[in-house]
C-alpha cells in the first residue's frame, strides 16, 4: 500500500512538471496561474502546493531535475551537478569521443531546448530565476574546464574561458536548430561543431 501512495505521488508530480513545462511554454511563464498548472494535470490548487511551494520552485525542479536528467548530469558538490561523460570526453581530447558525445547531445535537443527557453523566458520577470540557466552553464563549462585540467592541455587560467566559448557554441546550436537556415543537414552541422570543439579544446 505504501508503494501504491509513493508511485501516485511521483506519478502528480512528474504530471505537474509535465503541465508546468507545456504551460509555460505555450501560454510563457508570466501568463500561466497555479491554478491552470493544475488543472491541467487533474488536480487542484492545494495539492499543487503540497509540491511546489510556488511556480518559481516548480520551474527550478525543471532545471534541476528534467534537465540535468536528459543530459544525464548528476549532483556534484564541487559544481552543482557534473556530467562525469563530459569531463572524460573532454580529457579524452579525441575528434571521435568529442563527436560522439555532441551527437549524443544533439539527440536530447527537442527534450532540452524547451526548459533552456523557458527558464530565460522565466528569469525574464523572476527574480529568484535571473541566475537559474546561467548557473546551469556554468556547471557545464565547469565540466569542461575540469576535463582540461585532467588531461593538462592549457594554463590554468585559459581552461575557464575555452570551456564559456564551447558552450555558447553550442547552446546557441541547441536552440536554434531547426529553426536556423544554415544550409547544412543535421550531419553536417555536428560534424562542423565537433571540428570547433577540437580545435578549441585539444
Amino acid at each position: 500500500m505504501a508503494n501504491l501512495r509513493q508511485a501516485q505521488k511521483q506519478m502528480t508530480r512528474r504530471l505537474l512538471l509535465e503541465s508546468g513545462l507545456e504551460l509555460f511554454t505555450t501560454k510563457g511563464y508570466a501568463a500561466t496561474k497555479v491554478d491552470e498548472i493544475a488543472t491541467a494535470a487533474g488536480t487542484t490548487r492545494v495539492t499543487f502546493y503540497a509540491y511546489f511551494p510556488s511556480r518559481t520552485d516548480l520551474m527550478k525542479a525543471l532545471i534541476d531535475e528534467r534537465l540535468n536528467e536528459a543530459l544525464q548530469r548528476v549532483r556534484s558538490p564541487e559544481h552543482g551537478s557534473t556530467a562525469q561523460d563530459l569531463v572524460a570526453t573532454v580529457a579524452d581530447g579525441t575528434a571521435a569521443g568529442i563527436g560522439a558525445w555532441l551527437r549524443r547531445t544533439a539527440d536530447s535537443w527537442p527534450e532540452i531546448r524547451p526548459i533552456i527557453r523557458v527558464g530565460r523566458d522565466a528569469a525574464a520577470v523572476d527574480p529568484e530565476l535571473r541566475d537559474l540557466v546561467d548557473r546551469w552553464m556554468e556547471e557545464a563549462i565547469s565540466d569542461i574546464e575540469d576535463g582540461l585540467a585532467r588531461a593538462g592541455r592549457f594554463e590554468p587560467h585559459q581552461r575557464r574561458f575555452k570551456g564559456v566559448l564551447a558552450m555558447a557554441e553550442l547552446d546557441y546550436v541547441a536552440q536554434h536548430w531547426g529553426s536556423a537556415d544554415w544550409k547544412l543537414s543535421r550531419e553536417q552541422l555536428l560534424d562542423e561543431l565537433s571540428a570547433s570543439w577540437v580545435r578549441l579544446l585539444t
